[in-house]
């Protein structure tokens, strides 16, 4: 009769050799599959490499290693309008119906009258008030099942997709290869925190406490039940856009980046103080210049200017001049979605 280590040495090392060769499979795997290889590419690898093997003079611990990602233009579409703002446009029908009051006031009457011309002359000061309104004034789990459908139900009007199917195929490669290396994925983002936690961690990844955002009070109280609860408030605690980003991050991280991606005038102040930290250290910027794939706008390099995202040249030439790198998202990216557009 068969011992059963004779069993053992009879098959282990077939099993051996096969977990062998899915490692080996694993170690020789292209990183990074969707990118072109140019030196965007070629920075990330590097850095990755760099930070990650043992003994290298620029090697970081695994707690230090964070990595900070704006959303709007750098993981998913932030043409033609944020998804969050498209969202608090569809809520303003049920606002106006719950204060009627609001039906002649400004920019609530435009919203209401349908005119998408007149919506789109509404100024940022009109879309911060609309953006008060409908994201005030309910508690947090209301809130998050009003997003959480709208999200279930909207659809983006170019590609007729789910919001949530329009983040960038190179990107989450990005995100993935990172956590792979023991890098800790951060977004830090101008939406709002409560709302882009609603489905990050379904659409990238990570989870709610690794979101850092543009943030409003909330109330502590009790419904009519005598259940605890916290209600959200017209109030503004951090505008995390510009100089609030590295604000938010030390707020909420407590470490400067390793690090730090993003696509707009508003990521510049996180990319310069990711830079300025000791060591080997990764800035990029996205360059929305694909019109055919995706959208093209600066106004850098020539590009159209846009309100949504703006890339001026001065940026253009800081990010040369301080060492940023910038995505070509036309030439560096073999493809922009998981879908062909």
């Amino acid at each position: 009769m068969m011992k059963n280590t004779d069993v053992f040495s009879r098959f282990a090392p077939a099993s051996l050799l096969a977990a062998l060769l899915v490692l080996a499979s694993c170690a020789i795997a292209e990183p990074l599959p969707s990118w072109n290889d140019g030196p965007a590419k070629q920075a990330i690898v590097a850095f990755v490499k760099t930070t990650t093997t043992e003994g290298s003079a620029q090697f970081v611990p695994l707690p230090e290693r964070i990595a900070t990602f704006d959303q709007d233009g750098t993981l998913w579409v932030e043409q033609p309008l944020y998804a969050q703002l498209m969202y608090c446009l569809a809520q303003v029908p049920a606002l106006v119906k719950a204060k009627p009051e609001l039906a002649t006031v400004e920019p609530f009457k435009t919203v209401m009258s349908g005119n998408h011309e007149a919506m789109s002359k509404l100024h940022t000061e009109d879309l911060i008030k609309i953006a008060a309104a409908t994201l005030s004034g309910m508690s947090e789990e209301t809130f998050a099942a009003q997003a959480k459908d709208w999200l279930a139900k909207a659809h983006d009007p170019r590609w007729k997709k789910p919001y949530t199917e329009l983040t960038y195929l190179p990107m989450q490669e990005v995100l993935q290869y990172l956590r792979a290396n023991g890098y800790k994925t951060y977004i830090v983002t101008g939406g709002g925190q409560d709302f882009v936690r609603t489905y990050a961690e379904q659409t990238y990844g990570i989870p709610p406490e690794q979101i850092v955002g543009t943030v409003g009070a909330t109330k502590y109280g009790y419904a009519a039940d005598g259940k605890p609860q916290l209600i959200k408030e017209e109030k503004m605690l951090l505008m995390n856009d510009g100089p609030g980003k590295p604000e938010g991050i030390q707020l909420v991280i407590g470490r400067r980046p390793q690090a730090a991606f993003g696509n707009s005038a508003g990521d510049s102040e996180m990319l310069e103080y990711t830079k300025a930290g000791a060591g080997a250290r990764l800035s990029m910027l996205v360059l929305h210049d694909d019109a055919v794939r995706e959208y093209a706008y600066g106004p850098a390099q020539g590009l159209p200017a846009s309100k949504i995202g703006t890339f001026p040249q001065a940026l253009y030439d800081r990010a040369h001049k301080q060492g940023w790198t910038v995505i070509s998202m036309k030439n560096d990216w073999k493809q922009v979605f998981s879908f062909a557009p």
